[in-house]
């Protein structure tokens, strides 16, 4: 740990060059610090934290502006996380439908809200979870052959797909589909539905097999669609405006299309870490198109399990006290909504069970 005096130092330098951009001088350090020191001691210190690697000097006669290590060692032992005030809470709150039980467009007007609040992109990926199930099936027909699927998870993804039969989808044939739907598919793991699965249901199923397993492998489409969590980007535009990205604008903004990359960078971490929020600065995004970016990521949660995340991209030199509790407030509202809708739909279940059950046993 660095001595006290070179911490408020350091702290003084990151929070000066966040306010201003501008390096940051001993003469306008020694205005701002409560301590009794020449500029000269100032200016050692400097010289000091410099050679550590805390801070440089962009060049000669300039001030020092904050490293990654620097900014890493600020985050980690120096900040004061701001307390999130009533109006920003209110801002962050406005932005949200917390009347929505669809994660996508939650997270999409999430994703909004944390643009408007930060001007800078926001990302955040769609429930993942591998205790999963298929919660329902709706097959609702719109020709004679041609069949609309909507599959609900029991995190509340819905995925949905017209499907062409090779036949006519009378009444009968569909009181059918929808009875081996419900019996096979409602209440099974996604991980479960397969090639093998499906294949297997048609074998059974004699004569009707040919005009009803163009509408199993839909579901199993979906059911491999809605186990695969998707990564949603809002804001990117938000990064022109920074003289940061003059040099790697292009290539930073051709990175965040990529969802693949993109996708393992929210996955990765530890989802049970205490606060939830991960911080992560310049290189440790381990992409090189990052290499000037911090992110910031909290895991939001349905029940009791982590099921995604939510955060922002923007410049390494931005106000990490005040983002990191604004960002863990939006997750928490995720959070609860998506949780509240979910326990919703299993106290019904279990209603509906319980009806059931009282209805055969009379």
């Amino acid at each position: 740990m660095l001595p006290n005096r070179r911490q408020k130092i350091l702290a003084a330098i990151v929070e000066q060059y966040i306010a201003t951009g501008e390096p940051v001088g001993s003469n306008a350090l020694l205005s701002k610090l409560d301590i009794s020191v020449s500029s000269a001691t100032i200016r050692n210190d400097m010289a000091v934290l410099t050679k550590l690697g805390y801070i440089y000097q962009p060049h000669t006669s300039a001030g020092r502006i904050p490293t990654q290590s620097g900014y890493r060692y600020y985050v980690d032992n120096l900040m004061q996380v701001a307390e999130l005030g009533e109006s920003d809470r209110r801002r962050i709150e406005a932005g949200v439908d917390e009347r929505s039980g669809d994660p996508e467009a939650l997270l999409t007007k999430a994703g909004e809200a944390l643009v408007d609040f930060t001007n800078y992109a926001a990302v955040a990926t769609t429930p993942s979870d591998e205790h999963a199930v298929i919660k329902n099936v709706e097959i609702v027909p719109v020709s004679p052959r041609v069949a609309m699927i909507v599959l609900m998870t029991s995190t509340g993804i819905l995925k949905s797909k017209a499907c062409r039969a090779d036949m006519e989808l009378t009444p009968a044939l569909l009181e059918t589909c929808r009875s081996t739907v419900a019996e096979a598919f409602v209440g099974k793991p996604l991980a479960e539905i397969g090639t093998v699965m499906i294949q297997t249901l048609v074998a059974s199923l004699g004569a009707q097999a040919l005009t009803l397993s163009p509408l199993f492998s839909a579901i199993a489409d979906l059911a491999e669609e809605a186990s695969q969590s998707q990564v949603r980007l809002e804001g990117q535009s938000s990064l022109l405006g920074y003289r940061e990205y003059a040099d790697n604008l292009p290539e930073l903004l051709n990175f965040l299309h990529q969802s693949g990359p993109l996708g393992m960078l929210l996955s990765s971490g530890d989802p049970s870490s205490e606060t939830g929020i991960e911080v992560r600065i310049g290189s440790e995004n381990r992409y090189k198109e990052l290499s000037g970016s911090t992110t910031i990521i909290s895991r939001y949660r349905i029940g009791d399990r982590a099921t995604g995340a939510i955060g922002i991209i923007g410049p390494t030199r931005m106000d990490y006290s005040r983002l990191i509790p604004s960002i863990k407030y939006l997750s928490d509202i995720v959070s609860k909504t998506l949780s509240d809708v979910y326990e919703e739909d299993m106290l019904t279940d279990e209603r509906h069970k319980e009806e059931q059950e009282d209805g055969s046993g009379s």
